[in-house]
């Protein structure tokens, strides 16, 4: 995991990942991180990218699961952390059928 305190880690569990508690949230830190790069408000999301960094985000956007992030937040971060030009973002996680 990037350097994200531990404190601030459980802060951002309780607000957006509300279904678990803070404790049990902060087990799965990437869950966590994901959750806050989809739906986090920009002080949260900037303090995270602070503390995390951006290989670290970047990892966390590689390892995306179906429906973690909305096209909109996908879109964001692949531009944010240059991972992407204009145009060229890659599909989003989608489910496979027979």
């Amino acid at each position: 995991m990037g350097q994200i305190d531990r404190d601030i880690l459980k802060r951002l569990a309780a607000k957006y990942i509300w279904w678990k508690t803070p404790d049990e949230a902060i087990g799965q830190p990437e869950r966590v991180v994901a959750q806050v790069m989809n739906i986090g408000d920009y002080d949260d999301v900037q303090m995270l990218a602070a503390q995390a960094g951006d290989d670290y985000l970047r990892e966390v956007l590689a390892r995306a699961e179906i429906g973690q992030y909305s096209e909109r937040s996908w879109f964001y971060w692949h531009y944010r952390l240059g991972l992407a030009e204009p145009g060229q973002v890659p599909a989003m996680p989608r489910r496979q059928t027979a």
